[in-house]
């Protein structure tokens, strides 16, 4: 049996998400082997269609529990500079609203394609 790399995801890892010009960055909470799913924490969600990216930081964001096999690994190049550009400031002292929904629809778009994909 061919073990998924995915399912050797470690506590504190980041990993991202893909999905047309976006890639959410999540913190790796768990990986539930059982039920093949990772609890990730969102960190950011990084448009790649702007000079310079455009950074939206989900630091107080619900936290997600998504298929393990969608996520790879973020390579450290790819991170490090995204990461301390939000890092750098300080948490907004309310949960944004913008960011959710931009999260929430980032998310359905995914699962969307996922579908149409099975279809």
């Amino acid at each position: 049996m061919i073990m998924n790399i995915s399912l050797n995801f470690q506590p504190g890892q980041i990993v991202s998400l893909a999905h047309g010009e976006r890639n959410l960055y999540a913190e790796v909470v768990q990986v539930v082997v059982s039920r093949q799913l990772c609890w990730a924490r969102p960190l950011l969600l990084v448009t790649v269609t702007d000079e310079p990216p455009l950074i939206t930081d989900l630091r107080d964001a619900s936290d997600l529990f998504w298929p393990v096999n969608f996520f790879r690994p973020a390579l450290d190049t790819e991170v490090i500079t995204l990461l301390s550009q939000v890092f750098a400031k300080e948490p907004k002292a309310e949960p944004d609203p913008v960011a959710n929904q931009q999260l929430n629809k980032f998310i359905h778009q995914l699962w969307q394609a996922y579908q149409e994909g099975l279809g």
